[in-house]
């Protein structure tokens, strides 16, 4: 028998005007999957991204479903999913359909959620950890006693960088507006420069890395605070020929759900080495809200829409 639930979708590329909460069936796991009842799901500058039309470039069919990571609890196991067990805590990415009543996910991309964390800030974890720790560890190869620079240390993936980094051990010089010092001082930023007071290529040289998040001018300005030899790692910007201009290693990392290294951001959660920052919490019949905050740019932390 088909079970109907809701979700929030698109038709259409273009505006928020686009997006509407629908009536669709619920989704039954094949071999390898877990249905998740979700919880809450973490808002992220990828969905607003697909509602415009990275969908298409990224060969989606619609209607898409939108919604990147969940938490939630585990409703029903596919064939030969055995490390889960039904009712239990779980969080993670998944490819599509976060923003939903129940979620589907690969069994492999998941993790239990940490002890310590609400459902909310548990859902402001995944994709945006996961995101840190594959650029900077994974691409970069940061380690402990390395200069690391951040071009925007507020938002959500900034905000969980600077306590990556400094639970590894790195020293972290992180750049924001001056309204978010006190903000990501606090979570563990060595040294901070509010880049609408100075330049910060003119603030700081010889760092090790630089973690990216920008793009654009801020990317290409970038390179002028590496050292001789350093690493410059984006998840944004698309490089050229940068690397052998200024002598330096150039990486985009492309955040790929990844169970291992959640599964160590959790440890560091439960640990409270890295407490996730959320700006905003929103239903998720008002996701169009949460898609419009994220995408002016201007949260600190995530944005995280609960379900009911």
């Amino acid at each position: 028998m088909k079970i109907n639930m809701k979700s929030v979708l698109i038709r259409a590329y273009g505006s928020n005007d686009q997006v509407e909460l629908a009536e669709v069936a619920r989704p039954v796991p094949e071999a390898g999957e877990v249905l998740i009842k979700v919880d809450a799901a973490g808002v992220n500058p990828i969905d607003w991204k697909i509602r415009a039309g990275a969908g298409q470039r990224m060969g989606l069919t619609l209607p898409i479903r939108l919604g990147s990571e969940v938490v939630g609890k585990v409703e029903a196991l596919g064939p030969g999913v055995e490390h889960f067990r039904e009712g239990e805590s779980v969080y993670g990415m998944v490819s599509s359909g976060g923003f939903s009543q129940y979620a589907i996910a690969q069994a492999s991309h998941l993790a239990r959620t940490p002890g310590n964390l609400d459902v909310v800030h548990a859902a402001a974890l995944p994709l945006a950890g996961t995101t840190a720790w594959q650029a900077m560890f994974n691409e970069a190869g940061l380690s402990a006693g390395q200069r690391l620079l951040i071009t925007n240390s507020s938002g959500g993936v900034g905000s969980l960088a600077i306590q990556l980094a400094k639970a590894h051990g790195a020293h972290v010089t992180a750049v924001a507006s001056g309204r978010n010092e006190g903000f990501v001082r606090g979570l563990g930023a060595d040294e901070f420069i509010d880049y609408t007071r100075q330049p910060f290529e003119e603030a700081v040289r010889d760092v090790d890395v630089v973690f990216d998040t920008m793009g654009g001018d801020t990317f290409q300005r970038a390179f002028k605070v590496l050292r001789k030899g350093g690493s410059m790692v984006t998840i944004v910007a698309f490089p050229q020929d940068e690397a052998e201009r200024f002598g330096v290693t150039v990486k985009r990392s492309y955040t790929l759900p990844n169970a291992s290294s959640l599964t160590e951001i959790t440890a560091l959660a439960e640990r409270a080495e890295v407490t996730p920052h959320v700006e905003a919490v929103f239903p998720l019949a008002e996701a169009r809200r949460a898609l419009a905050l994220s995408e002016a740019g201007r949260s600190r932390g995530k944005i995280v829409l609960t379900v009911a």
